[in-house]
């Protein structure tokens, strides 16, 4: 299970083990953004899609620490990439998840995609947590109703295990070996905590997985 605050409470401390401090998220952040520069060649035609709730400002954050490292990246000719602001998007699954059926009563929120469209460009969808694949399985599928990106990339903050799908991340701020017994949880200060945070609590084992 993966969690962001909105399954916590509001203003306090995250509670359970903590992993990641805002310190090393920082710099998880930054060291994805150095890997997506050496990847892609540079920054031209990338997109940053996050996926609500936790992927949005994690996305937002790592545009960001792309425009930091690029600054410092010898191998960006300035002339030829420009400005090295990232266009970043919101890209909401709701319509597309596969327990539907299960979870019913589900409030879609906005999709938002840059002005210059996904078509053609490197789209690099951004969330807080991979564990099943499910999640990321709906956001293909929800980009695949908007356009079509000469190539997708997945950048998460944490990788806790337990795929059920084919799904691999290619970048990664922190592996977290997890028992099933047990949720991630992400504190971000843009959802309203205290402070940021990484988190492990350990749930009851009948309750259902999220993703």
């Amino acid at each position: 299970m993966a969690m962001n605050l909105s399954g916590a409470t509001a203003g306090a401390p995250p509670s359970g083990k903590r992993i990641l401090g805002d310190a090393e998220i920082a710099r998880s952040l930054l060291r994805i953004a150095h890997e997506v520069i050496e990847r892609n060649r540079g920054l031209e035609d990338v997109v940053l899609l996050g996926i609500p709730s936790g992927g949005v400002p994690l996305a937002h954050r790592l545009a960001g620490a792309l425009a930091v490292a690029a600054s410092t990246n010898t191998a960006i000719d300035p002339a030829a990439n420009g400005d090295p602001k990232i266009e970043v998007g919101t890209l909401d699954i709701t319509m597309y998840r596969d327990d539907l059926g299960r979870h019913p009563i589900r409030v879609p929120r906005p999709t938002t995609i840059p002005a210059g469209g996904i078509d053609g460009r490197t789209v690099i969808l951004v969330d807080d947590v991979l564990y099943s694949g499910r999640t990321i399985r709906a956001a293909l599928d929800a980009m695949g109703a908007i356009g079509r990106p000469s190539s997708v990339q997945l950048a998460v903050l944490v990788d806790r295990g337990h795929r059920e799908l084919p799904i691999r991340a290619d970048y990664v701020g922190k592996n977290l070996p997890t028992a099933r017994s047990e949720k991630v949880v992400v504190a971000l200060t843009e959802l309203g905590a205290a402070q940021d945070a990484v988190t492990i609590q350990t749930i009851p084992t009948s309750e259902e997985d999220a993703r």
